[in-house]
């Protein structure tokens, strides 16, 4: 008696899924990689232009007034490092697109998160999607990116913000579920609508919260770049991936180095402007 059991379709109907989602979509698809891609390359494009003394001593005189004197001083030193490197332009283009990738995830995660968290039913369906887009192997984010925008820079983005949104929905509902319920009576006590109560009293007390899943996502962005290389995304993941192909491990040294020191200065900023907000609203609560 044959035992064998018949090997489930899984990858046929991924195949359909996608060539119909293909077929459907590939006129909105199209236009959007062409206003992203046409909008990347004039950031990129334009920073890169200035002199690069001028941006990095405005970008530390940003990070000053958004943190403390040390942190902007390790900005300056960090990004006068990658242009004495050499690797400005890929650094500027990195930056480009980890920046509009979290901002998208930011833009998109948000708001899905504060649904979830007001609908527990929303909630419950969600978060085993969020588990598996968590624990889901970056390569795979790649492979439905290229029929829908080709290779490039937007796929990259695309792919890169599907991959570090979770973060930011989960953190951001949880922020808001984890309010304490006697603020909650309280501000019913006081005859607060349902929106009330979320823009003055959940979201505020959830802010450090929602920062911390955007500290995740803009690090989840920026592991990003050397696989979004492989679909002709450039920047230092291109640099890295080229000195693979090259065998040349100084230049792939040196592009991974810059990728650290682009990530501990991304990391330092979030965190000290959500530490800082955090200790604003204990203050306000003494």
């Amino acid at each position: 008696m044959d035992w064998t059991v018949p090997k489930f379709p899984l990858d046929e109907l991924s195949d359909q899924a996608l060539d119909w989602l293909t077929t459907q979509f590939s006129g909105l698809t199209r236009a959007i990689s062409h206003i992203v891609a046409d909008w990347i390359d004039v950031a990129s494009t334009a920073i890169a232009g200035l002199p690069p003394w001028a941006t990095i001593l405005v970008i530390a005189a940003v990070v000053w007034r958004l943190t403390t004197l040390r942190i902007a001083v390790l900005t300056l030193a960090g990004f006068l490092f990658l242009w004495n490197l050499e690797l400005w332009r890929a650094t500027v283009q990195s930056l480009v697109l980890v920046l509009f990738s979290t901002a998208a995830a930011l833009a998109i995660g948000i708001p899905i998160g504060i649904f979830a968290a007001l609908n527990r039913r929303v909630w419950r369906t969600i978060s085993p999607l969020l588990d598996m887009m968590q624990t889901m192997p970056s390569f795979v984010y790649l492979i439905p990116a290229i029929p829908f925008f080709g290779l490039g820079a937007v796929s990259a983005a695309f792919a890169t913000i599907v991959f570090a949104m979770p973060p930011t929905i989960r953190l951001t509902a949880l922020g808001i579920i984890e309010t304490p319920t006697a603020l909650v009576e309280a501000a019913d006590a006081f005859g607060s609508s349902r929106m009330q109560k979320l823009v003055k009293v959940q979201l505020p007390l959830a802010v450090p919260t929602i920062l911390a899943g955007v500290n995740q996502t803009i690090m989840l962005a920026l592991s990003m770049v050397v696989i979004s290389a492989m679909i002709g995304a450039g920047g230092l993941g291109g640099e890295v991936w080229r000195a693979i192909q090259r065998l040349e491990a100084g230049k792939g040294f040196e592009a991974g180095i810059a990728i650290v020191i682009l990530a501990v200065i991304l990391d330092r900023v979030t965190q000290h402007v959500a530490k800082r907000m955090r200790g604003d609203r204990q203050t306000q609560e003494s």
